[in-house]
């Protein structure tokens, strides 16, 4: 029987977010920012954003993201790797959003979520 990657518990969600910051920081990404969304939306407890400086960056981001998630045994899915202006990886509770500089700066998205309030 193959060995399968596991959804993530809820113990797991800080193992998991900290795999994502950390690879984000060691693969030199900018302004990462995490956003608690417990209670603002039911899609995910937490959200994190960060910056790639060309397309090139922000592909291979998203690509150890996705690695190391998998290598510690956890399930994600990603859209946005062929443009690689905007790639989102959802990590089921954690999502991750890794712009190129001004897309982001165009959807502004964490200056969205962190306005909402909790229900």
């Amino acid at each position: 029987m193959a060995k399968t990657a596991k959804k993530i518990e809820v113990n797991d969600e800080e193992k998991v977010l900290d795999i994502i910051v950390k690879t984000l920081d060691d693969n030199k990404a900018e302004d990462v920012v995490v956003i608690d969304l417990r209670g603002k939306t039911s899609i995910a407890n937490q959200m994190v954003v960060a910056s790639g400086t060309s397309q090139r960056h922000v592909a291979s981001l998203a690509e150890k993201v996705q690695e190391n998630l998998k290598a510690a045994g956890y399930k994600s899915m990603a859209e946005g790797e062929e443009k690689a202006d905007w790639v989102l990886i959802d990590a089921f509770d954690v999502i991750v959003h890794i712009f190129k500089p001004e897309v982001r700066e165009f959807y502004s998205l964490e200056k969205m979520w962190q306005s909402v309030k909790p229900r």
